[in-house]
């Protein structure tokens, strides 16, 4: 893996030549050797139509392109940090949660109706969340950000998950999303939150929660 834990807030990458980065511009706190930084402008692996879809989406976080030979410290806004390992299979995440990720991955749009109907649309306005979220697929790292650190809960088939949608930071796997509603104490005693509405995750897979419902 090219991502190394160095605390709960800040990662180490081992940057090889040949081999390509991506980060959020701004995230490098540190670096050690032959490295350059350049502004990427075609959005990744995904290219030009991945990068025009971002932008439609609102979801066109700016990137870095990391090259070179050497190690570069990473961390952003004092943010938890998550390292997540792909074996083939796509990340769904929100754009400005992504701190770094290996250039071995796709990157592309999805339009999050297209995984919960007219819930998923609703989803997005509801929770504040894009309507479109970003995608990363293929082998590789990915490094996300969180508050207050994220927990990895499984998905199996026949038990789906339910999350705060303020708490949501990323799935992956083969799972169907869609918004539902919920009446719990905090409304019967007037406090209403996001705790009206619950994010349901069923199929197989995993889902990234942190353990705060407070947006990056």
């Amino acid at each position: 893996m090219t991502f190394t834990e160095i605390n709960s807030k800040m990662i180490q990458a081992t940057v090889m030549p040949g081999q390509r980065l991506y980060s959020q511009r701004g995230a490098m706190l540190a670096y050690k050797g032959d490295v350059s930084f350049t502004p990427n402008i075609q959005g990744g692996q995904g290219g030009v139509m991945s990068m025009l879809g971002r932008r439609v989406a609102n979801e066109a976080t700016p990137l870095m392109t990391v090259e070179g030979s050497g190690t570069v410290m990473f961390g952003h806004g004092g943010h938890h940090i998550q390292i997540i390992e792909l074996t083939g299979d796509t990340l769904y995440v929100e754009a400005d949660r992504l701190l770094a990720f290996e250039g071995t991955l796709r990157q592309g749009t999805m339009f999050m109706g297209s995984q919960g109907g007219v819930m998923g649309m609703v989803r997005g306005q509801v929770t504040g969340q894009g309507l479109f979220t970003t995608t990363l697929q293929g082998r590789g790292a990915v490094a996300v950000m969180a508050h207050g650190g994220v927990f990895e809960v499984p998905i199996t088939p026949g038990r789906p998950v339910h999350v705060d949608p303020q708490a949501y930071v990323a799935h992956h796997g083969d799972v169907r999303n869609k918004l539902s509603t919920a009446l719990g104490w905090r409304d019967m005693v007037g406090r209403g939150s996001g705790e009206a509405f619950q994010l349901e995750l069923s199929g197989s897979g995993a889902v990234y929660v942190q353990a705060s419902e407070e947006k990056l």
